[in-house]
């Protein structure tokens, strides 16, 4: 029986845990490795964090370009007087620019408008339109149909992607407004480039 009694102290003994003990200098030794890891990642995130809170977050709405200044300019090069329409509040522009060659050699001015609802509309007009460059400048859309706007009918097309494009030619001029936003939105630029058109 008593060596019955011992062969249990030892299971015993062999399914007890054994709990390390750590000397005073290995704890401070342990202790010290992770302070210098956390104070390492601290002056890490600081360093990644300093340059991203200094730099501005960029807004929709970064450039207010002037148009009008823009299409005075233009004016000698293009031969006829580049559209500037008067939009209402909430309404800015973020480029404006003469293109001599553009897109299959048709010249081009060209102004793109970021609208109160944040969508993008470019303006494309020229004065050498044919069905080739309306066909880029509308992605390729296939004629949904005519909408009126400003007193003028425009044709409406629709890209698989979803933007839309209205092409109006009056005048000579063949103007091409294209982008994702709400035809409403399309609407108010156009009625404001047919009331420029009869002031030209």
């Amino acid at each position: 029986m008593s060596d019955h009694g011992r062969v249990s102290e030892q299971q015993q003994d062999q399914e007890t845990p054994v709990t390390p003990v750590l000397t005073p200098k290995q704890a401070k030794r342990a202790n010290a490795s992770v302070i210098g890891m956390l104070i390492a990642t601290g002056l890490t995130l600081a360093l990644v964090l300093v340059p991203v809170l200094l730099n501005p977050t960029p807004t929709a709405q970064t450039r207010n370009v002037d148009v009008s200044q823009i299409a005075n300019q233009a004016a000698g090069d293009a031969g006829y007087a580049p559209l500037a329409p008067e939009l209402p509040e909430g309404w800015s522009s973020n480029y404006a620019r003469w293109e001599a060659a553009g897109t299959s050699g048709v010249p081009v001015w060209e102004v793109g408008y970021v609208t109160p609802g944040s969508d993008f509309i470019s303006l494309a007009q020229t004065d050498a339109g044919n069905p080739t460059w309306i066909a880029q400048m509308s992605d390729n859309a296939k004629v949904a149909g005519e909408r009126a706007a400003g007193g003028s009918t425009w044709e409406l097309r629709d890209s698989e992607e979803g933007e839309a494009s209205l092409i109006l030619e009056q005048d000579g001029m063949t103007v091409v407004l294209s982008g994702e936003a709400d035809l409403a939105e399309f609407d108010v630029l156009a009625e404001a480039v047919v009331r420029e058109l009869g002031n030209k």
